[in-house]
């Protein structure tokens, strides 16, 4: 999809700082201001079978595909090209990003099915609780769409663009939106949906993403003491 040149430095090249400097100052705020709403409220009480097979097929899905857009779009250019050839890097991202992303829409499609059809937790949904997983559904979509789009050109061009301008947003390249200028409609809206995303969580319930990041310190942190009555200590 071709957009004017000023349209496209807009939403590729200012539109992601916009979003990216709310998630993180927006975080910060809410963090400060209300740190008990710092959560991602549960409604297993009120229906348990569903929740139990959405949850574990999305979130197990969503992180693999968070895990492989990290990998796959931040390592370094040499590394890459040291490992595979541009053609086994689109693959790779092609195989297990479709699979988890399908996995993972999946058990997104099972959570806004609960959410809906069950008066009891649609009417202790917030607005904003069937917003985010609505557009985490379509983000999932657009990310399985690009699947056989990108079988159609497997010489790894078009994924080479892709990962450049991704690399491109955070080390602040100039002119770097040029780089999605006559893509495909369904990457360019994959890529702005992702940034909405980040732009919105802040108010949302996605906040507690950050605290699964934090847990990663529990991987390092020092063996906890536990002192019992009697003077001896268990780690």
């Amino acid at each position: 999809m071709t957009l004017s040149v000023p349209l496209n430095f807009f939403l590729f090249g200012i539109y992601p700082y916009i979003c990216l400097a709310v998630l993180l100052l927006g975080s910060l705020v809410r963090f400060d201001r209300e740190p008990y709403s710092w959560k991602s409220d549960s409604s297993q009480t009120l229906q348990k079978r569903e929740l139990k097979l959405g949850s574990n097929l999305f979130h197990y899905g969503v992180l693999i595909v968070i895990l492989g857009h990290f990998v796959g779009f931040l390592m370094p250019e040499p590394l890459v090209m040291w490992l595979m050839s541009p053609t086994q890097h689109q693959l790779l991202a092609m195989v297990i990003g479709g699979i988890a992303g399908t996995v993972a829409l999946i058990g997104a499609s099972i959570l806004i099915h609960r959410r809906l059809a069950y008066r009891r937790i649609r009417g202790n949904s917030r607005k904003w609780d069937i917003t985010i997983i609505v557009m985490l559904w379509l983000q999932l979509a657009l990310g399985v769409a690009t699947v056989p789009l990108s079988a159609q050109h497997m010489d790894g061009a078009m994924f080479e663009r892709l990962v450049a301008y991704v690399q491109g947003v955070l080390l602040f390249r100039p002119g770097n939106a040029a780089l999605l200028q006559g893509t495909p409609w369904v990457y360019q809206l994959h890529i702005l949906l992702g940034f909405t995303i980040f732009l919105v969580s802040p108010f949302t319930r996605m906040v507690h993403i950050w605290s699964g990041v934090g847990s990663l310190a529990y991987l390092v942190r020092p063996y906890q003491l536990v002192r019992k009555r009697g003077g001896s200590v268990n780690t």
